[in-house]
């Protein structure tokens, strides 16, 4: 069996993430956030995964359950990276619209893409199914243009799923359509999605972790990794002891720092914030239907209503360490959407670093023998991350297939070197906000 988590001592402060800013609502209305031990001295397992998100649970599950001896090593706890603090939306297909994917691959390869994030789709409602994990999942994502001139986009986009893609559940919405389902008269139209939805990130998380403990994986929390080589046999390092594996996966997305210098040239991490209010007075005036909402900003404006009716409302994002009043922040682009809720009491208000790639599609590469390293979402982590996980481990039980449409990828590394990276990406990111904005 795995290790068995632990809920913590009885009258513990609230946990507050060492690697991600404020304290989320998701912490605070999850049931239950098990605790699992530090590594304690050395370890021998078939494969280290190192990283505690989507990626790496969903890769210890579905191991363990093939019945490798898999064990998963977390820096932080599971959940404080993106894959318990995000936006909670799934979205359809890869990150980059069908028809960008077609320009750039071919129609055959955009297909084959598209299908596998469909099929990442129905893997994660199929697996808190078959696990009996709640993710409070609502039906229905509205994409929307925040300027005119992006609405022709949104109905071609409509069309081109329809047609070249057998995915018949998107269509085009006019100005008053667009108005009457997100509530807010700030839209000029968009894109109904009737074949996504939303859920309760942490609540998958927390329950992946369970699934993959339970059929004999080993985790822990709170222990990082100080190097990782993968000359012979994977070999990583702690504090306090060593680890000895045959294969390793590094599924730290972001947070990857210095344990893969191939990942971290073609991974950023920027950071995103997210708001969430009390519950609405008027809940109905705000997408009455439920749906999640996304607009054709560079820098996505991201919301959607919760379980108990609050606004959960994503939209800034940040390249440098600075984050200031995230309330505020977050209040007044609420506002521009929603005017009467300028006021708006904001009950928590929270950060995290995402992994982009310049692509905006994952990348996904053999970085050292015996070391593979997934990441780079580029926000689009929810169902892509949880899938890329159990390709992992079918890629392990011999079949390459699914997972070589991802590796094969061509991903471009993020110009200027160490030195230069970031302060590249904030101009490069500072040029696109002023475009979404004028």
């Amino acid at each position: 069996m795995g290790t068995p988590p632990s809920s913590g001592p009885a009258g513990d402060p609230p946990y507050q993430s060492p690697i991600s800013p404020g304290r989320s609502w998701y912490e605070d209305s999850v049931p239950e956030r098990p605790r699992y031990p530090k590594l304690e001295g050395d370890l021998d397992t078939d494969v280290l995964v190192v990283g505690g998100g989507f990626t790496g649970l969903s890769a210890a599950a579905h191991l363990a359950s093939a019945g490798i001896d898999v064990a998963v090593v977390e820096a932080a706890r599971f959940g404080d990276g993106a894959s318990g603090r995000n936006g909670g939306q799934l979205g359809t297909g890869q990150r980059l619209w069908s028809s960008e994917l077609a320009e750039r691959y071919g129609a055959e390869r955009a297909k084959a893409l598209f299908d596998l994030a469909e099929d990442a789709k129905a893997h994660l409602l199929d697996f808190t199914a078959a696990h009996g994990i709640e993710v409070d999942f609502r039906r229905g994502q509205l994409s929307v243009a925040h300027k005119q001139r992006y609405v022709a986009d949104y109905e071609a986009q409509a069309e081109d799923l329809s047609a070249n893609y057998d995915y018949p559940h998107a269509r085009f919405m006019g100005p008053e359509e667009t108005a009457a389902r997100t509530g807010s008269k700030r839209y000029f139209g968009g894109m109904d999605d009737q074949g996504t939805g939303h859920i309760h990130p942490l609540k998958l998380l927390v329950g992946t972790a369970k699934v993959a403990a339970a059929a004999g994986a080993k985790l822990f929390e709170e222990t990082p990794i100080l190097s990782l080589t993968g000359t012979g046999s994977v070999l990583a390092t702690t504090r306090t002891g060593r680890i000895r594996a045959s294969r390793a996966l590094v599924a730290t997305n972001a947070h990857g720092g210095d344990l893969s210098e191939a990942a971290a040239r073609h991974i950023m991490p920027i950071r995103s914030f997210i708001g969430a209010t009390e519950p609405l007075a008027e809940p109905e005036r705000v997408i009455p239907g439920g749906e999640s909402v996304d607009d054709s900003r560079f820098s996505v404006r991201y919301f959607r209503k919760s379980a108990d009716g609050r606004l959960l409302f994503g939209g800034r994002e940040a390249y440098t360490s600075e984050t200031g009043d995230i309330s505020a922040h977050i209040r007044r682009q609420i506002a521009e959407v929603y005017p009467h809720l300028k006021d708006v009491p904001i009950s928590h208000a929270w950060g995290g670093s995402v992994g982009i790639t310049m692509e905006r599609l994952p990348y996904v590469r053999q970085v050292e023998p015996g070391i593979t390293a997934i990441g780079g979402f580029s926000g689009h982590g929810v169902m892509m991350a949880n899938f890329a996980g159990r390709l992992f481990a079918e890629r392990l039980s011999g079949n390459r297939d699914r997972l070589a449409l991802l590796e094969d990828l061509e991903i471009t590394p993020f110009p200027g070197g160490r030195a230069l990276r970031t302060p590249l990406l904030v101009l490069a990111m500072t040029w696109y906000a002023l475009r979404d904005r004028f």
